[in-house]
């Protein structure tokens, strides 16, 4: 940089030689640099005026941003912590499988107190007492003179209960938002729906989560924020539960039961179109969990898929089923049942005396136990070990129901020749009634197996499945079942125009102490509808009932069962659209003739 001199020394003497006056030159200089210096201020208030605009305008520009951002975001709830998880209270509704609502959640409220804030905690607590009889005025009234700053009275209150204790006029009683779950047809369905409760809670919201029953199985599918707009479709129907609730409570009080259960499921697809176990109780008020005493006598334990009992006869259809596929017999094949039938030191009778000869057909129809253990001993231990299982009759059933895939069934430890002639009528092995209608349903859609479900799930093809007997046995299967129901032990159970195929099955109930009670027995109609094409599996039980005839007293399943599970078939069929099939044009029931394999 090249410095300017204070003074122009070299003007001022040029000036002086010339005569003109030198101080003109240094005043010229001063005012100059004077310019100068003004410029280059000036220069550097306008660079800090422009920095300084700059800046404004930067500063207003996020603070509009923020705003904007602000007021497009969806408004959420504060929280204390800025790296707390938050509580998610929203639940995804559960329907039937025509878009019936079966559980839903409604907005209430909690209430909590601040002790420290009150008032009156003497008249508080006194006051909450009469609002609410569960709670103890004395007990209130020591917790909020205890110091405490915080502590909960109610988990839910409904909205009237909400306005008495805003009436209250007491600071200290706080209100929070929650959402609690509903279910508005109250009892209906309850074993299927199960129950749910709080998880994490807190002042502003609450976890809703499952505890029981679909809603503890499906729990994950029903918080997943991803599908809290789209309700979980089970495949009940909600007309057909009811009507089936309805029959079976008033079939148990005719039979003088002390508990009951149905079914009634798609033979092709193993979906539950109805599934109901009495006693019950209303979802929106779940009892507690028995803490003593059986808890099969609990309204929560659900026979129908978690109770495991020796269902009888009902299991002789698959007797048959196993003899048909091998080859052992045809429906027309005579065998021995002359009784009684002795094995070793144990015997075997038929409840009545059907002679000494009966063909397979017959077995069914009369029920024979002995015709039954023949086949059985016939076919071995080990091939009607093998058919069971493929069955499914030896594992828990993987239903979305939790307390059902806990369930496996009860088998013997030494599976001897006698434990095969009595499994063949069915006792000594224990199954849930769910268990049977899925092997039911086997024997009826043409021999492939099922997968109970609860979840609705169209386009289920059957012959994807394994496939435990033919078309063909199935078919003859089908026929002699009819005819159990047409002329055998199951005539109570007809509907005309319902071409009901089934089987009664009478067990004992096994004693606490070993051996079985007396006078104590599990009454069972297992069977499937219209025989010719079977589109439902319909299974009834009975727990101890007893009807009286003339002044006799009745527990066989002929007149217990049966005569309920007609009412059943009578009223829950027109729900499900099918029609009774016009007299005349019913198909010929097939009459078989006795042959010799003798």
């Amino acid at each position: 940089m090249i410095r300017r001199p204070l003074r122009p020394l070299a003007r001022v003497l040029s000036a002086r030689d010339a005569g003109t006056d030198p101080n003109l030159i240094e005043a010229e200089e001063r005012a100059a640099r004077v310019a100068a210096s003004r410029r280059a201020e000036r220069k550097k208030a306008e660079a800090r005026l422009i920095l300084l605009g700059a800046v404004f305008v930067l500063g207003f520009s996020t603070v509009a941003g923020r705003m904007a951002l602000v007021s497009a975001a969806v408004p959420a709830e504060p929280r204390a912590e800025a790296d707390a998880v938050p509580i998610t209270a929203r639940r995804a509704d559960i329907t039937d499988r025509n878009g019936a609502i079966l559980a839903t959640n409604i907005v209430t409220a909690s209430l909590y107190a601040q002790p420290a804030e009150m008032v009156d905690p003497i008249a508080a607590a006194d006051g909450l007492a009469r609002i609410f009889p569960d709670l103890d005025a004395a007990a209130l009234r020591d917790r909020f003179t205890s110091g405490r700053k915080f502590m909960w009275i109610k988990r839910t209150i409904s909205p009237e209960q909400r306005q008495l204790v805003h009436d209250l006029g007491e600071p200290g009683l706080l209100f929070g938002p929650r959402e609690a779950r509903l279910y508005p047809n109250g009892a209906v369905a309850s074993h299927v729906l199960g129950a749910t409760s709080f998880g994490r809670e807190g002042v502003r919201a609450a976890e809703v989560v499952g505890s029981a029953g679909i809603e503890l199985t499906e729990d994950a599918r029903l918080r997943d924020p991803e599908h809290i707009g789209e309700p979980l479709r089970l495949s009940i129907d909600l007309g057909a539960q009811i009507v089936l609730e309805e029959v079976l409570a008033d079939g148990m009080a005719e039979m003088n039961a002390k508990g009951a259960s149905a079914i009634l499921m798609e033979a092709d697809t193993g979906q539950i179109r109805a599934m109901a176990s009495l006693p019950d109780f209303d979802v929106n008020d779940r009892p507690a969990l028995p803490v003593s005493g059986d808890p099969a006598d609990s309204p929560l334990f659900n026979r129908a898929a978690q109770g495991r009992y020796e269902l009888g006869s009902t299991f002789k259809p698959i007797t048959v089923a196993l003899a048909l596929e091998s080859g052992l017999v045809s429906p027309q094949t005579v065998i021995d049942t002359k009784g009684p039938m002795r094995w070793g030191r144990y015997t075997i009778r038929d409840f009545h005396d059907y002679g000494p000869r009966l063909s397979v057909t017959e077995v069914l129809v009369k029920s024979s136990n002995i015709g039954s253990a023949r086949l059985a001993i016939e076919e071995g231990a080990g091939a009607q070990r093998a058919f069971l299982d493929r069955l499914g009759l030896f594992d828990p059933l993987q239903i979305e129901l939790p307390e059902a895939r806990r369930a496996k069934p009860l088998l013997p430890e030494r599976w001897s020749d006698l434990t095969t002639m009595t499994i063949s009528y069915g006792h000594g092995i224990a199954v849930t009634p769910m268990h049977l209608a899925a092997a039911y349903a086997a024997l009826a859609n043409g021999g492939y197996r099922v997968t109970p479900s609860l979840i609705e799930r169209p386009g289920i093809d059957k012959t994807a499945a394994p496939q435990v007997i033919s078309e063909r046995t199935s078919r003859e299967l089908r026929q002699m079942m009819r005819q159990v129901v047409v002329r055998g032990t199951a005539t109570k159970a007809e509907v005309e125009g319902y071409e009901l195929a089934a089987k009664t099955g009478t067990a004992d109930k096994p004693d606490a102490t070993g051996g079985y009670a007396r006078n104590k027995v599990i009454s069972t109609l297992a069977g499937f509808f219209p025989a010719s094409d079977p589109k439902y599996v319909l299974i009834v039980t009975l727990d101890e009932p007893e009807t009286i005839i003339n002044g006799t007293r009745f527990r066989t399943a002929g007149l217990t069962a049966a005569p309920v599970a007609a009412k059943v078939l009578a009223r829950i069929a027109p729900v499900m659209g099918l029609r009774p099939q016009v007299p005349g044009k019913e198909a010929t029931p097939v009459l078989y003739t006795l042959a010799g394999n003798e």
